[in-house]
């Protein structure tokens, strides 16, 4: 009974409330829920939030909201929505499959469910965007263009049907066309990866046209997903590129030099982007990228902060960026493991410099209880090194949050407790030890780092 009353008291909101009324309804249930609240956000601004009731489900009520995109998430998983005043918005979902079974009912309920499908079928299409890869430039760009056509016409044909907004019709568009153009910005790149013979595919320039319509400065699409991704994608693309006609004269190798590359990433940003947000996220994806994945000596890491402040000097991510730079610093060889706690299997907390100076070769690994293929791939893997190095001790940091999961994991795999510890503060555990994937391993002889960004897989 209680279902179809909420169902009804819903349904009565929605006939009261015309377009006209300043209260805006966003309203759902939660089917299997992951957490006990659903958070609703404006960019990255929370808007309000609300608790699930008894029977799993929410209300927010809001007014006299802006027009635009917005995201509700239920952690971990989040998806937009598009809101307008005296919208009265249902959403039904079940977590085991989240986008998949994300309905919306009610008034703007078309333009949000028309938003999912492009979502679900972006993704349907990747396996066959990949075989597209092998084709050449123009054969590429027509079967892109083409699924996007298909997009287009579908809206099209929905606003037949129904009244969509000018603004919500311009961020359907905008996620049809930057899912596409992502695409093209990265053909080039997988394209010559995939070729069997060594030369490079020359893109002729009407594969590039959609740049000419290219908005740097759309604040509206600063955090919107698609148009963020693209905008990574074509920085990388322009980098790249320009650095293979503008850098000719300095030599070839500063094309695939990490710094230098990074270098001109961070100048184009500031040449073409305006919008301080945007300009903001953009230079910290590209700070991010460099101190994570490069792992590039002190000097240069010095080099590049020091271009980063000067380019962006009232960055908000700054202390982000100083705190992952200052945790690369002490992650370098022949630096003693940072002092962080993990708890042992009888809840004691040890600090990962007192582990270290137990054993003379140690190998720290990391897991977590909620990717199960990566749990038992990597332990595993453990298993097979344990053979190959009897004399070094492979010490195993869960990333779980609950004592009692990441025990009731191991041992229902038939894994030994000992050498086994769960982080005890997992944020601080990742941003101090620098941890970018799941397969990273951390080499320590004697106490002191070895190789901190070692991989599982590629340790002989």
């Amino acid at each position: 009974m209680y279902k179809y009353s909420f169902c009804l008291v819903i349904l009565c909101l929605i006939g009261c409330n015309s377009s006209d009324n300043k209260t805006t309804i966003f309203a759902g249930e939660i089917v299997n829920p992951t957490s006990e609240t659903v958070i609703l956000y404006k960019d990255d601004i929370v808007v309000d939030s609300a608790q699930l009731d008894m029977h799993n489900r929410f209300s927010i009520t809001l007014n006299n909201i802006d027009e635009g995109l917005y995201n509700f998430r239920h952690a971990p998983q989040y998806q937009y929505i598009y809101l307008s005043k005296g919208d009265s918005l249902m959403v039904r979902l079940n977590t085991m499959s989240f986008d998949e079974s994300l309905v919306f009912s009610g008034h703007g309920e078309e333009i949000n469910n028309f938003l999912i499908e492009v979502f679900l079928n972006n993704e349907e299409e990747e396996p066959l965007i990949e075989s597209y890869y092998k084709l050449d430039p123009l054969a590429f760009s027509q079967k892109i263009d083409s699924l996007r056509k298909r997009k287009t016409n579908l809206l099209s044909e929905l606003k037949v049907d129904v009244e969509i907004s000018e603004k919500a019709t311009a961020f359907a568009n905008a996620s049809i066309n930057y899912s596409s153009y992502i695409n093209k910005e990265k053909y080039p790149f997988v394209h010559n990866k995939r070729k069997k013979e060594g030369t490079i595919t020359e893109i002729p320039e009407e594969f590039y046209t959609f740049r000419k319509g290219l908005d740097f400065d759309n604040k509206e699409l600063t955090y919107f997903t698609p148009y963020y991704d693209y905008m990574k994608r074509h920085f990388d693309n322009l980098a790249y590129n320009d650095c293979a006609t503008a850098c000719v004269n300095e030599g070839d190798r500063y094309i695939k030099d990490h710094l230098h590359f990074n270098l001109h990433k961070l100048k184009l940003i500031d040449s073409l982007v305006n919008g301080k947000k945007l300009r903001d996220n953009l230079f910290r994806n590209v700070a991010m990228s460099y101190f994570l994945k490069v792992h590039d000596n002190n000097d240069n890491n010095k080099v590049f902060l020091e271009s980063f402040h000067e380019l962006s000097s009232n960055n908000k991510h700054i202390a982000e960026i100083h705190d992952l730079y200052e945790g690369v610093i002490k992650m370098q060889p022949s630096h003693t493991i940072p002092e962080i706690d993990v708890i042992d299997s009888l809840g004691n907390k040890v600090s990962l410099k007192d582990i270290s100076n137990t054993k003379k070769d140690i190998v720290f690994y990391f897991w977590t209880g909620k990717n199960s293929r990566h749990f038992k791939n990597i332990h595993r893997r453990v298993a097979k090194l344990k053979m190959l190095k009897p004399n070094t001790t492979f010490i195993g940091i869960s990333l779980s949050t609950l004592e009692y999961d990441w025990k009731k994991i191991l041992k229902a795999s038939d894994i030994s407790l000992e050498n086994q510890y769960q982080a005890d503060d997992i944020k601080l555990l990742r941003n101090t030890l620098i941890i970018d994937g799941l397969n990273k391993a951390i080499v320590v002889n004697d106490g002191l780092i070895v190789d901190a960004y070692k991989n599982i897989y590629r340790i002989n």
